[in-house]
């Protein structure tokens, strides 16, 4: 079970919960929608790829406003008013008859999800303090079954009404079901609740150092996740895969990341976050040089790195509220430094495969696995010169049990 201090905190975190499905929706229209926008615009593959850079572009943008609006105002009024934009994005979308103002409609939309996840998350911990961690894993996990159940509402749409546009309005129509309960609950509030006695279970940090540490470890995890799922189809052909074989490694790497974030929620109420951290990084390695050394086949490699993937970014986000104070703005940062390692990394994958041959992916991903390690290296010895023990053995895990 998951740890609620309140009946309160229950329903709220349950709402969020559904909120964070409807996001994932959002996020995964775009790659199965891909060929119907670029028919609908009379765009080729390569114009029609321009709609990820702006959606990029609209992701940091998103996170840094959020950041700043959560600090002076209701959080559920903030979360509904950028809810307001995803949908009248999603319904519009459709109707879009130039490629330039596609454009700008994904720029909107990637505003808009992008507020609403780090936003989300924000107001989670919040409203969990210290147990946020097992939440915040449920959150990401819905999230990615979010992402999941894209292609199912494309391919549903497609069957019933032969029109691609019933995907977007069926996710907008669902994205505002799960907003419109929040206006029945009070905010949390960024400082704990007056005549709260139970003090931090570990030090907080307001420290730039540190928040720059966890900005590029963020930024590299992002850029290494979307450059796998964005590219490893890509890397399945030019290796001798057959392209229907390959078109379903996107898919492998998707399920064991989301059954790596269910499995994070009970392991962190168990193990510390270090633990999880240096597991992921470990295995991630052993599996981008297993591909490089060709002693796994490349779907057996998706499953393993989907895994290596999986809780990742959650543990970190966890870890972050145990030893910063994560006002509004600090969630922002994170966000919009992982909006941009989502847009550099994949965008450089390409002339590099390209200059060095289909090899060179599994490389990059293992470089990009080992600045991880030493960023959170880093991050393990920041925290020490503050003060904080780092061992695993005597940091606490996450509380469980319901309160």
């Amino acid at each position: 079970m998951l740890p609620f201090a309140t009946a309160y905190h229950r329903r709220l975190t349950w709402r969020y919960f559904a909120l964070f499905i409807a996001i994932g929706m959002t996020g995964g229209l775009l790659g199965p929608a891909l060929p119907h926008l670029a028919d609908s615009v009379g765009a080729s593959m390569s114009q029609i790829a321009i709609l990820f850079t702006t959606r990029a572009v609209g992701n940091m943008s998103g996170a840094f406003v959020t950041g700043l609006l959560l600090d002076r105002f209701d959080g559920h009024k903030v979360l509904f008013a950028m809810g307001a934009i995803m949908v009248a994005g999603l319904a519009m979308t459709p109707f879009s008859p130039l490629l330039i103002l596609l454009a700008g409609l994904f720029g909107v939309l990637g505003f808009a999800e992008v507020a609403l996840n780090s936003g989300g998350n924000t107001l989670l911990v919040w409203l969990h303090r210290d147990d946020a961690g097992p939440n915040i894993s449920a959150l990401h996990f819905c999230f990615s079954f979010g992402n999941m159940l894209t292609p199912l509402v494309m391919v549903a749409a497609l069957s019933v009404t032969g029109q691609f546009h019933w995907a977007f309005w069926v996710v907008g129509a669902f994205a505002l079901l799960t907003l419109l309960p929040l206006l029945r609950f009070a905010s949390p509030l960024k400082a704990p609740p007056v005549g709260s006695t139970v003090p931090p279970t570990t030090p907080k940090h307001s420290d730039i150092i540190l928040l720059v540490l966890i900005m590029l470890i963020f930024a590299l995890y992002v850029g290494m996740e979307i450059t796998f799922a964005g590219w490893v189809t890509s890397y399945g052909v030019l290796v001798g895969m057959a392209a229907k074989d390959a078109a379903i490694l996107a898919t492998l790497f998707w399920l064991t990341l989301s059954a790596g974030r269910l499995l994070a929620i009970p392991l962190l109420r168990a193990v510390s976050p270090w633990w999880i951290l240096c597991g992921c990084t470990a295995l991630g390695l052993v599996t981008a040089w297993a591909l490089h050394a060709l002693w796994v086949p490349l779907t057996v490699g998706a499953l393993l790195f989907g895994l290596a993937a999986s809780a990742f970014f959650p543990t970190l986000y966890a870890l972050s509220n145990q030893v910063m104070e994560m006002r509004g703005r600090t969630t922002g940062a994170i966000f919009t430094a992982a909006g941009s390692g989502a847009l550099v990394v994949p965008s450089l994958t390409g002339p590099l495969l390209d200059w060095l041959g289909a090899g060179a992916f599994p490389l990059l991903l293992a470089g990009l696995v080992v600045l991880m390690g030493v960023g959170l290296a880093l991050l393990a010895l920041r925290l020490h010169a503050l003060g904080q023990t780092t061992h695993p053995e005597t940091v606490r895990p996450l509380p469980s049990g319901e309160r």
